[in-house]
């Protein structure tokens, strides 16, 4: 790991750019499907690698955004033109990445709870990756709030899932993303998402140092702390205080950075929440985003699968990657929405 200590952390740092964060475009075929139905939009092949076309194809977007993670379908996928994504991010300056789970299946004898997926032949597929280009990736295990869950089991079976992923990155000269969702589905409050996302935190970090995993070297994308969707709700001065205390005492200040996933949130809304968590104290990590349908949510809506479209759509995400980029360095205003 030591051989490739230098180029995971420029590369990690590089990632967490000032005023940029990552666009989560790795939906798996059966969530961008799902996106797709309601709008209308025929669930091919062709029609995902239109609209990744789209997304990578956005004039200015480095600007806002550092780097792009992929599905493995998208990494080898080309532009109408010929060109392969992989070089228009290259040449616009956004570094290539790639989600290598296989998705969270049913813990067994733990009903209600799930296990990420895909450790088997993870270091071949990371050579292809690396490859054909990406580097870095991203790992999601996903844990959700409910009487007596998580369960400890839960928790500690996913944290040593997310570390040996990253060990297995990091050999492979690839900056791992290492993703711990606490879900917003349920009615917890703040405190109850707090107490867990600290106990999540505290195992995973404990586990990444059993595998030698080098902080410098990663970055995290946790959830933001946040009460159930039917829960008591709270202002966003509230959120932002409670994960960042949470943060403050779990993530050591070694990690490259972290870059929060949306989660469910409304686009304005997870933009609100980053831009708050940066009007207090120094932080000791870059804090940014990674978002995917807080990022696309308006341009998926525009597109509806028609080209003529293709411009508005663009508009739309590069506006939105252009207020989050702002909240990243604490300067968003509601004003930047027109």
């Amino acid at each position: 790991m030591t051989d490739h200590s230098n180029s995971l952390i420029d590369t990690a740092r590089a990632l967490m750019a000032a005023g940029k964060g990552l666009l989560a475009m790795d939906e798996s075929l059966g969530t961008c499907n799902r996106r797709f139905a309601p709008l209308g939009i025929a669930q091919t092949e062709e029609n995902r690698r239109r609209y990744r076309e789209l997304l990578v194809t956005t004039p200015q977007l480095a600007q806002h955004i550092s780097g792009a993670i992929l599905f493995e379908e998208t990494l080898y996928q080309h532009a109408k033109d010929g060109t392969p994504f992989v070089d228009i991010l290259k040449a616009a300056g956004i570094v290539v990445g790639i989600k290598v789970d296989a998705g969270a299946q049913p813990l067994a004898g733990f009903p209600g709870e799930r296990i990420t997926e895909g450790l088997d032949g993870l270091r071949e597929r990371l050579q292809q990756y690396a490859g054909q280009g990406a580097r870095f990736a991203k790992w999601r295990a996903v844990l959700s709030i409910d009487t007596g869950l998580p369960s400890r089991t839960a928790i500690e079976a996913n944290a040593q899932g997310l570390a040996r992923y990253a060990a297995l990155c990091q050999e492979a000269g690839v900056v791992p993303i290492v993703e711990p969702e606490v879900l917003m589905d349920g009615d917890h409050d703040l405190a109850r998402c707090q107490a867990v996302t600290r106990e999540v935190l505290d195992v995973v970090f404990a586990q990444l140092h059993r595998h030698g995993v080098l902080l410098e070297g990663m970055l995290l994308k946790p959830n933001m702390v946040l009460p159930g969707e039917g829960g008591p709700q709270v202002s966003v001065q509230a959120v932002a205080q409670a994960t960042v205390e949470t943060l403050r005492r779990a993530v050591p200040a070694a990690v490259g950075g972290i870059a929060f996933l949306s989660g469910g949130q409304s686009s304005a809304l997870a933009t609100e929440h980053l831009n708050a968590m940066h009007q207090g104290a120094p932080l000791p990590w870059p804090l940014t985003f990674s978002y995917g349908r807080a990022l696309q949510d308006d341009a998926l809506r525009l597109w509806a699968g028609d080209d003529a479209n293709v411009q508005r759509a663009q508009q739309a995400l590069l506006l939105r990657a252009r207020c989050n980029g702002a909240a990243a360095q604490g300067q968003y205003r509601p004003a930047m929405e027109g």
